[in-house]
């Protein structure tokens, strides 16, 4: 069999990975948009590197867009198969595919308006509400923890990944010929003390093991809990500069995890008294899917909710729904906190608050989470003193901080943990995927001084057999 990595290849979005096996058929493992990568973005979207009308599965690691995002338009452009996943990633998948399909349809309207003005070549979005729901009927939810099969002579496991609720790592045993080869694929690992989750799972020996790597050289700071750093800017920016703190988050793990801290602050009877606004109805839909699989939940959280039956609600907490109601935070002149989507700032209502406040030194904007370098998150995290927005420049006269002890991605130690079950000398190949180059390079040492002989770094559309 032959694999092929078509995205998240020495860069963090975009996953899709193809194998190819000996009788001609093909398993694609994610199907993610790649996002934050400048003027680079669309082009990359927009061209596979094979032909989906050729693809016969596809198995779906988690809901994220940059893992789920383009399977519209797989499926627009012929894909025809069954989709494999877990329960809880098929129903969150559906709410950010449509929400991706309406950001597309929303953007592309609003600059063919100026293009045709200017005479200009008119956009296509990558793919519409339409073809969003026409994938749907092709998830397929199976549990964790069960063989099931994918195709003659493959089945697929599914182990919790502890990244975001109903992430999985996926396991095939594929059989060609007198050999069963066992190839596991990480999709996103995330923490072993993570505050919501259940800790990523242990697995069977692997032949090919296919990692993450976004967080392969470095450790999270666990010196200060993240309840307590969001105390400090609240208090920082609430009361001693009397601004509002702009805190971008996805939309799907982020978000609850925020409002769970929030929550959090409520029980110890420390949470300041200001208004606090999630300005996102796909984070608000997200939460309350969330809330239907408490048995996903780590014991930590299960015993809160003992003498708490919400734990991503307290007090101050009001819900933005409407556009209206976010075009209304603008002439908001209180201290507050906004809690808004998307994570790295490149889309959503998010972006418009960072618009109207990154001027005013008294605000603060508080990235929550890994940003591509190319993303407005990222060139924030970077400090760039004018970015811009909407094609208008901006002075960066706000206060930029981060909360680094959030990452739903395991550091090396957690990805290390995962591996501990492995005898290095039993896999033969180990690819690392989904992290920076340099990262990667650093991590592979990691891992070679681990026992791990033949570590590689794929780059984009490169294939190998196996």
């Amino acid at each position: 069999m032959k694999i092929a990595f078509h995205g998240a290849a020495r860069t963090v979005t975009g996953s899709k990975h193809l194998l190819t096996l000996k009788n001609g058929k093909k398993i694609l493992l994610d199907c993610g948009l790649f996002q934050g990568m400048g003027k680079d973005t669309d082009p990359l979207n927009r061209s596979w590197g094979f032909d989906p009308a050729e693809v016969d599965v596809l198995v779906l690691s988690h809901a994220h867009i940059d893992h789920s995002g383009l399977i519209p338009r797989l499926v627009h452009d012929g894909f025809s198969g069954r989709i494999f996943c877990t329960d809880a990633t098929a129903e969150l998948a559906r709410l950010l595919l449509e929400d991706s399909a309406e950001i597309q349809e929303n953007d592309v309207k609003a600059h063919n308006k100026s293009s045709k003005a200017q005479g200009k070549p008119l956009l296509q979005p990558l793919y519409t509400l339409d073809d969003a729901r026409a994938s749907f009927d092709r998830f397929t939810e199976r549990p964790y923890g069960e063989w099931f099969p994918i195709l003659e002579d493959v089945e697929c496991l599914f182990t919790d990944a502890g990244h975001i609720l109903g992430s999985a790592c996926v396991h095939l045993r594929i059989k060609e010929g007198a050999r069963t080869y066992r190839l596991t694929f990480s999709g996103d690992l995330g923490r072993y003390r993570d505050v919501i989750l259940r800790s990523p799972a242990p697995f069977d020996q692997a032949d090919c093991i296919i990692l993450e790597s976004t967080y392969g050289n470095s450790l999270h700071d666990n010196v200060h809990s993240t309840v307590d750093q969001l105390l400090h800017w609240i208090e920082h920016t609430c009361f001693q500069k009397r601004g509002k703190l702009i805190m971008p988050a996805f939309s799907l793990g982020r978000t609850q995890e925020l409002l769970f801290a929030f929550n959090q602050l409520e029980l110890e009877n420390r949470l300041p008294p200001v208004p606090y606004f999630l300005d996102s109805p796909l984070s608000t839909s997200i939460t309350e899917v969330i809330k239907k699989y408490p048995g996903y939940f780590n014991r930590n959280i299960q015993k809160v909710m003992q003498q708490d039956d919400d734990p991503f609600q307290f007090k101050g907490l009001k819900y933005i729904r409407s556009v209206e109601e976010s075009k209304e935070l603008n002439y908001f002149d209180q201290p507050c906190v906004i809690l808004s989507a998307s994570g790295m700032a490149e889309a959503g209502r998010v972006k418009h608050h960072i618009s109207n406040n990154i001027e005013n030194s008294h605000n603060t904007i508080l990235m929550t989470g890994y940003c591509e370098p190319n993303s407005l998150g990222g060139r924030l995290m970077a400090g760039e003193k004018e970015v811009g927005i909407y094609g208008i420049r901006h002075e960066v006269h706000a206060e930029i901080g981060s909360i680094r002890s959030m990452s739903a991605h395991g550091d090396y130690e957690d990805l290390s943990q995962w591996l501990s079950g492995q005898d290095p000398r039993g896999v033969q190949k180990l690819f690392l995927v989904h992290g920076e180059y340099n990262v990667q390079e650093a991590f592979k040492q990691r891992l070679v001084s681990k026992g791990f002989q033949d570590v590689v770094v794929p780059d984009q559309h490169y294939e190998i057999g196996l």
